[in-house]
């Protein structure tokens, strides 16, 4: 199976895998529960892999899949990406796997090759979840092979729900997702495709003005409602950025059902919905040459 990207409707840049087969889950109780108070999230949510699978295809969708590794900030293990990549070869035709890593391990580089060597088509990195600052040097041996690789790195950017409410979030720092880090890193790295995550709330300037400034910075627009988008955003994703701006649910916090509805009520120009949907991901993706 294969995705055959001129019968999907859309392509979901952004669904995360809560949990395995083993009945392990991505994150501990506590910050499970805080990140579904947050959302407001169903009671699915912790969908396996094949729950996801055939969400995504009885929507015509395809959908890119990953976990966060964050061991040593979290002190939880992580749901294994190997098993991640090797699930979704089984559902190729809607989910695109990409690999998380955590930036804190020795072997974090070697790791990202194999993954991707075993089918992982990009790499996920959360710093505020993972406890790092993405600009310093120690962690762009991880970023050289990722261009290396011709694979994008989505990193999590702006407020996050998990540890949301929690005595001190949960030693959860905001400030590690402040895009302006990620322009550093867009500048030293210009083969590198970088996507920012969600309205990077509170600041959604910074996140335009990179991903206007820098060529390889795309955002997808995951995490939050369309309805809550910040006026700003809409107004390039209508102009100067109709060509890097991605539809991303965070499913299954946040469902795609959910956000396409509330999409279809933004003021969003009739040619760029379909941008914003599916080419601009193909695009960034690199699913055209694949």
């Amino acid at each position: 199976m294969t995705l055959d990207l001129a019968a999907l409707t859309a392509i979901d840049t952004h669904a995360h895998i809560e949990a395995d087969a083993h009945g392990c889950f991505s994150l501990d109780d506590e910050l499970m529960q805080a990140s579904a108070k947050y959302f407001s999230a169903d009671a699915d949510r912790t969908p396996t892999m094949d729950r996801v699978a055939e969400y995504y295809r009885s929507r015509n969708m395809a959908a890119v899949v990953f976990t966060v590794d964050a061991h040593t900030a979290t002190g939880h293990k992580a749901l294994s990406s190997a098993e991640i990549v090797e699930q979704a070869a089984q559902y190729s035709d809607v989910l695109i796997p990409f690999a998380s890593v955590d930036p804190h391990d020795d072997a974090a580089v070697t790791s990202l090759r194999d993954l991707v060597a075993a089918g992982a088509r990009g790499l996920k990195l959360h710093p505020s979840l993972q406890g790092f600052m993405p600009n310093q040097q120690q962690f762009y041996p991880l970023y050289e092979a990722a261009a290396d690789l011709g694979i994008p790195v989505v990193f999590h950017t702006g407020q996050t729900g998990i540890g949301a409410g929690l005595p001190g979030g949960r030693g959860i720092k905001l400030r590690y997702s402040d895009p302006m880090l990620l322009d550093d890193v867009a500048a030293d790295h210009p083969g590198l495709t970088i996507i920012m995550a969600h309205p990077s709330v509170p600041w959604q300037d910074a996140a335009i003005s990179i991903a206007t400034h820098k060529a390889n910075v795309f955002i997808d627009l995951s995490g939050w409602s369309p309805k809550y988008f910040p006026p700003q955003l809409v107004r390039a994703a209508n102009g100067l950025l109709k060509h890097k701006v991605m539809f991303g649910s965070d499913y299954p916090v946040l469902t795609p059902d959910r956000w396409l509805a509330d999409f279809g009520k933004l003021e969003i120009k009739d040619e760029v919905r379909p941008l914003i949907l599916k080419s601009n991901a193909i695009r960034a993706l690199g699913l055209a040459t694949s």
